[in-house]
Parts: structure tokens; sequence; C-alpha cells
């Protein structure tokens, strides 16, 4: 018993300290709703990003296995090219286009499981998971040795240590986007500053990680 709460403090330690960031890029998630990008894509696709970095991460329990920092920060290509495509990306929603969705996802609505499976196919889900997934590089260089030496029963805890507290990040983050003040800046400026946040968010993970210094290297030797 002792060991599974030991498991169960340091999972929430170890979650709270490796996700903190999270929130506001949730926030900033949950502020862009509409009627193609809906709350069930954002907490699919957190879970989805998620469950791939504790995939990753799970060569720490099965042995040990090393993952370079250095090529870690190359995850941060994916929220820069996620960025810079919303920046290119022209605005497409015609009255047409949004009585179509309409139509679509009152027939989806009819039958839950469609509906479910749809939102974890939809192209948005794939795109939060991916920022998830790339914010959450260092979460692997961490979650690896806090696996290592584990028993299946304490990784079992912390697994869903992990998953819950992953409903609750995601709402936190979205108490704080309904609050009207936080909903009127981030509806205002929220559209417009989101690539670029993305840009930045995929940067400094390459800087932090020394990514940019990998390149450096490598050019110099060749």
């Amino acid at each position: 018993m002792t060991q599974l709460w030991t498991a169960f403090t340091e999972a929430v330690i170890a979650f709270v300290a490796t996700n903190i960031d999270d929130i506001l890029i949730l926030v900033l998630f949950f502020s862009q709703v509409n009627a193609n990008f809906r709350r069930r894509h954002i907490v699919f696709g957190q879970y989805l990003g998620f469950t791939a970095i504790i995939i990753a991460s799970l060569p720490g329990f099965f042995g040990g296995l090393f993952i370079p920092r250095e090529w870690i920060g190359f995850l941060g290509l994916l929220p820069i090219a996620i960025g810079l495509k919303l920046l290119v990306k022209k605005e497409q929603e015609t009255t047409q286009v949004q009585t179509v969705t309409t139509d679509f996802h009152s027939s989806s609505h009819s039958n839950p499981i469609l509906s479910f499976v749809l939102s974890i196919l939809h192209p948005q889900t794939y795109q939060v998971a991916g920022v998830t997934f790339a914010n959450g590089g260092d979460n692997i260089s961490i979650y690896i040795p806090l696996f290592a030496g584990k028993s299946f029963a304490s990784l079992g805890v912390t697994l869903c240590v992990f998953f819950v507290l992953i409903g609750v990040w995601c709402a936190v983050a979205y108490l704080l986007a309904r609050q009207r003040a936080i909903a009127n800046i981030l509806s205002r400026y929220g559209r417009a500053v989101v690539p670029f946040v993305l840009i930045c968010l995929g940067l400094f993970i390459m800087y932090e990680r020394g990514t940019f210094s990998l390149i450096l290297h490598s050019y110099r030797g060749n």
C-alpha cells in the first residue's frame, strides 16, 4: 500500500510540474471553439497527444532506453507547422458550409457512437494532439526515469492519475475560457494570436531542448 501511495504522490507531482504550461494552450484552444472546432476535439486531442507521450516514455519502464534531449526538441516542428498553416489558411466559412455543417452535426448526434468515432477522426483532433505531443516532448525525459523500476501496479496507479488529471486540466482551462473578462480578450485577439503562440512555442521547445545547437554543430561538422 505504501508503494502505491508513493506512486500516486509522485504521479501528481510529476503531472503538475510538467503540464503547467498546457493550461494556457488549452485556454487558447477553448476560446476558439466554433461550429468546426468543438470542445470534444480539444479533449480527445489532449488525450491522444498525452497517450502518445506515455507510449514514447514506456521504454523507461521496459528497459530505461534513453532518448537524447536534442532530438526530442524536433517535436517543436509540429506546433510551428500548425501555426504556419493557420497563418496562410484563408477563411472558408460560408453560409452554405455552415448549413451543411449544422445538418451534419444534427444527424451525427442522433448516433452517439458515430459522433464519437467521427470526433476522434476529425483533423482538428489530430492538430490538438500534435500540439499536446510537441509541447509535452520534455515530459518524456522526465517520465522515462519516473517509469523506470516501477512495478506493474505502481505504473497502473501512475497512468490512472495522469489520465484523470488530463480531464481536470481540460475542465479548468474550459472554465477559465468561459470567464467574461478572459473570454472577451481571447475572442477579440485569440484567433489572431494563436498561430504566433504555436510558432513561438515550437521555437521555444527547440531552443530549450538544445535542438538548435545540435543543428549548428551538425552544420559545422559538414
